[in-house]
């Protein structure tokens, strides 16, 4: 029980409201409704960046490090694309708006995703020496690339879905 105090306690504020804005996103994406690609792109841009910031920060930028990471991307892209193969949209011919159905795979994979880099970020946090295992780096860059991945896969899959669409206010499947 002290470790997980001293855990919870160490963990900086902007962490805790990180994830109370992906709890939100999580919760409003189970309702059909009004959004828009910039909104769509913010959840893959916060893992991007904190990817990116991992690899600057742990791994001083090592290409080894971003190839890892590139390849988790690559195939958690698949993975987000082929969640949405049943993504239906429509597009406001006036606004431009883009409305969508429920997806309800977000929230526990928003709550997945941040239990599990922040289970990185702790482990790294407590034993800074991990940074040189090369099985915890493949495990930590790959695994945190897959999940950042899933998103941008789901972005791309919203993109390409809207593409057909802007003004012509139709609804078509992405498949």
């Amino acid at each position: 029980m002290q470790m997980l105090q001293l855990i919870v306690s160490h963990t900086p504020i902007w962490v805790w409201l990180v994830l109370a804005f992906l709890v939100v996103r999580g919760i409003k994406a189970m309702k059909p409704g009004e959004t828009s690609l910039g909104k769509l792109a913010i959840v893959p841009v916060l893992f991007t960046a904190w990817g990116m910031w991992s690899i600057n920060a742990r791994y001083a930028g090592s290409w080894q490090a971003w190839a890892l990471w590139l390849v988790g991307i690559a195939a958690g892209a698949a993975i987000g694309w082929a969640l949405l193969r049943r993504l239906q949209l429509r597009v406001e011919p006036a606004t431009g708006a883009l409305w969508r159905g429920a997806d309800y795979s977000l929230l526990p994979l928003l709550l997945v995703t941040f239990l599990v880099k922040y289970g990185f970020e702790v482990a790294l946090a407590m034993s800074p020496e991990l940074v040189a295992d090369t099985g915890f780096r493949a495990a930590y860059l790959m695994i945190s690339g897959g999940f950042t991945g899933i998103f941008v896969g789901k972005f791309i899959r919203y993109v390409s879905a809207s593409r057909g669409l802007v003004g012509q206010g139709k609804v078509m499947p992405a498949a």
